[in-house]
Order: C-alpha cells, then sequence, then structure tokens
C-alpha cells in the first residue's frame, strides 16, 4: 500500500496531525502576538511531516533518507534565523525562532510515524512556552518588593 495516497486513512492521520500540532502551538504564539501563528505554525509542521516521510520513503540503492532530514533542519534554522531582530542592542524573536525549530522536529516526528510522541512533544511545547512565561511574571511580581526601593537610590 501506498502510505502516500489521499486515498487511504494514513496520508489523513499524517496530515490531519500535522495541523493539529502546529495549530495548538502556533494557537499560543498568535494569541501572544508572536510573528509566527497559527497558519505559519501548522505549515512548517505539515511541509516537514511531508519532506521527512517523502525522504523516508526512498527505497533507492545507496540512497540515503535522513539527507532530506539534514536538509529540512538546515531550511529551518534559515526561516528561524529570519525572525530574529536586533534593535537598539536588543535581540527579539529567539523564541520564536526556537519554536519554529521545535515545530519542524515535530513534523519530522509525524513523518517517521511517531504520530503519538510528536503529540506529546506539541503539549510538552505549549506548557513550557506558558509555563515559563507564568514564572516570568512572578519574578516580575518579586522584583516589586522591599528591595525594590534599593536600586532607585
Amino acid at each position: 500500500m501506498n502510505y502516500f495516497d489521499p486515498f487511504s486513512l494514513p496520508f489523513w492521520v499524517t496530515i490531519g496531525v500535522a495541523i493539529l500540532c502546529g495549530a495548538v502551538i502556533g494557537l499560543e504564539r498568535q494569541l501572544r502576538g508572536k510573528p509566527a501563528g497559527v497558519r505559519t505554525s501548522c505549515l512548517i509542521c505539515l511541509g516537514t511531516a511531508v519532506f521527512v516521510h517523502l525522504g523516508s520513503g526512498i527505497l533507492l540503492t545507496g540512497a540515503d533518507p535522513t539527507r532530506v532530514l539534514g536538509q529540512v533542519v538546515t531550511g529551518i534554522g534559515f526561516l528561524g534565523a529570519g525572525v530574529i531582530l536586533a534593535r537598539e542592542g536588543v535581540v527579539s524573536g529567539v523564541t520564536t525562532a526556537a519554536v519554529i525549530w521545535v515545530l519542524a522536529a515535530i513534523g519530522a516526528a509525524i513523518g517517521f510515524g511517531h504520530v503519538l510522541g510528536a503529540i506529546a512533544l506539541a503539549v510538552v511545547t505549549v506548557a513550557i512556552l506558558t509555563g515559563i512565561e507564568f514564572l516570568e511574571s512572578g519574578i516580575r511580581l518579586l522584583r516589586r518588593g522591599v528591595h525594590s526601593h534599593d536600586q532607585d537610590s
């Protein structure tokens, strides 16, 4: 059976899981007003899953499907670098670039058939993004305590 047949269930499971994982992470980014939102995240995850799956299906003698994965990693690094900006000594977009990197990893897992692992990674990614934001907010609140006056003197 051809795994990349649009009339087969495995094809749509791959597509659906890639879009779902991308959408979950992309929604968190979009709600925070970050450059890579739902559409971008879905497309990164889906594109990576398709490329990796197609690369893993190469059965020619001497073919190395891991080369496709290596090229995807290089391309995603370039895409991530495009969202990093430096203005007046402040660098921004590094977290978005890291999220793009993780989206590609999730897409690669899906492309290799590790669907449940990919879903778990998407949940962990959102948990990291929201959990660390919560901790950072708490630390900012702690800085408003009695010791903040020492810095004003």
